[in-house]
């Protein structure tokens, strides 16, 4: 008995982030960059932004696809109903951090799996919530300058130096932080009959 192989599969993304993430249940994966506008559209929600994007990603690639499965995932960040993105710079890093000390922020990230033979899509809103400790200026502008977490959604990266501004972490899956469920995503393999745990 042979043991069964895993579809082409695509990662939506060139987020260096989320390809370390997904190496975690297969290596076996390609890499393609969406073409898709991200800018937010009128009175659209958080919620409702991060699950188009997902699925506009993942939807993107396997259009120019007959067969494979293709993960798209967007994340932002939602303090006192303002949506946080990247920031950039070292300066908007310190007002977001600003912002965060001593305050709770939720992460959404919409995770989608397109099947490009059958048109099959999933999509799925993880959060995940982060509570900051109280931090003074010297703390975040040190933090900034070690870890220069300018390319991340809420101005840190909780898989390095990060985890040094939390007092809690609260969600289902710690992975979803980074930017990508890896939970979710099995789950999402297992309905298209892919079990990571049997391939070659």
């Amino acid at each position: 008995m042979t043991e069964p192989t895993l579809p082409a599969l695509y990662l939506a993304s060139t987020s260096t982030y989320r390809r370390q993430l997904l190496a975690k249940l297969t290596p076996q994966f390609h890499t393609a960059k969406p073409d898709v506008d991200e800018t937010p559209l009128a009175n659209e929600s958080a919620e409702q932004l991060v699950r188009r994007l997902a699925a506009a990603k993942a939807q993107a690639v396997a259009a120019g696809l007959s067969t494979g499965l293709v993960i798209g995932s967007d994340q932002v960040a939602v303090f006192n109903n303002d949506i946080i993105g990247k920031p950039h710079t070292a300066e908007n890093a310190l007002t977001q951090l600003r912002r965060f000390s001593g305050n709770k922020v939720t992460f959404l990230t919409g995770l989608a799996l397109v099947n490009a033979q059958t048109g099959n899509i999933q999509v799925i809103v993880e959060p995940f919530n982060v509570s900051f400790r109280t931090l003074t200026d010297a703390e975040i502008i040190a933090y900034i300058k070690k870890e220069q977490p300018l390319d991340c959604a809420g101005s840190f990266k909780s898989e390095g130096l990060g985890i040094s501004l939390f007092s809690k972490l609260s969600g289902d899956d710690p992975n979803s932080l980074i930017g990508l469920p890896l939970i979710r995503l099995n789950q999402m393999l297992l309905n298209e009959g892919i079990n990571v745990l049997f391939l070659d």
